[in-house]
């Protein structure tokens, strides 16, 4: 389960795409208004894809997704059963396809096509796992499960949304080193050496060496390392970094800090607290 919503670094937004340099993780029951283009594309069950779909080395699809453009799969592709593809389905390697799989404009694989039922293929791990279990090979079931890793990811929790007008989620944020459209709503938001185009509305908020082109309103809002909001500050407590810049008006309903330099919260310290 992703349990932040992370934008990493050179990440581009356009009015269309979402580009990633790395691999790209969309949880369950998410809606993006964008199309995707990444290393890796994952997509969980019953997620809405508001674009085209570029991996250049893999593509997987949960069960009942839909995506409103094509999908392309520079390598092999999974699509899960009951999804609907409203462009075309183009995959260079293998493809792995559910059941009631619906393709407006048809497809084309290139490697091997694979109709898979999901039932036989739980019963052949549940199968395996007893065959390993009698045979004491401990380390092959390990091997099974190992956690797959992933380069630089953006990351987008289940029931979040990312689109042009809006970036919703009931977990915290990190946007580092990009720059981003939409009016951001979380818990917990830090912008580290990056840029957002829009509100943002949290609890504690944290912008390091960063631009916000709106209103910034949370619990606590710190600002350091040059950091320059575009807009006003409300907060209950503002704390800010000598250099910084707010061209609005500030806030604070306890107070307003401004010093040399501001010692900064954790998330790990402050996740789980209301």
């Amino acid at each position: 389960m992703l349990e932040k919503l992370v934008i990493p670094k050179n990440t581009k937004f356009d009015e269309r795409n979402v580009v990633v340099e790395g691999d790209a993780l969309i949880g369950a029951n998410s809606r993006l208004g964008y199309g995707i283009t990444a290393r890796k594309v994952i997509v969980g069950d019953r997620t809405e894809i508001g674009g085209d779909i570029l991996g250049r080395e893999e593509v997987r699809l949960g069960a009942w997704c839909v995506v409103k453009g094509n999908v392309i799969s520079k390598g092999n592709a999974y699509i899960g059963e009951f999804t609907s593809i409203e462009g075309r389905l183009t995959v260079y390697g293998d493809l792995e396809i559910g059941r009631n799989v619906r393709i407006r404009n048809g497809f084309e694989a290139r490697g091997l096509i694979t109709i898979q039922d999901p039932m036989p293929i739980v019963m052949f791990i549940f199968l395996y796992i007893l065959a390993m279990l009698k045979l004491g090979r401990f380390e092959e079931i390990e091997e099974l499960f190992e956690l797959e890793e992933f380069l630089s990811p953006l990351e987008v929790p289940e029931n979040s949304e990312l689109s042009l007008d809006y970036i919703r989620t009931r977990k915290d944020v990190l946007i580092e080193g990009s720059r981003v459209l939409g009016n951001l709503r979380c818990r917990d938001a830090k912008i580290l050496e990056g840029e957002l185009y829009g509100s943002v509305r949290g609890r504690d908020i944290v912008l390091e060496k960063s631009r916000v082109h709106g209103v910034v309103e949370g619990r606590d809002v710190y600002l350091v390392r040059g950091s320059v909001v575009l807009g006003k500050i409300l907060a209950d407590n503002v704390y800010m970094e000598e250099g910084c810049v707010v061209e609005g008006s500030i806030v604070g309903r306890k107070g307003v800090w401004i010093k040399p330099h501001v010692e900064l919260p954790s998330f790990d310290e402050t996740e789980g607290q209301e």
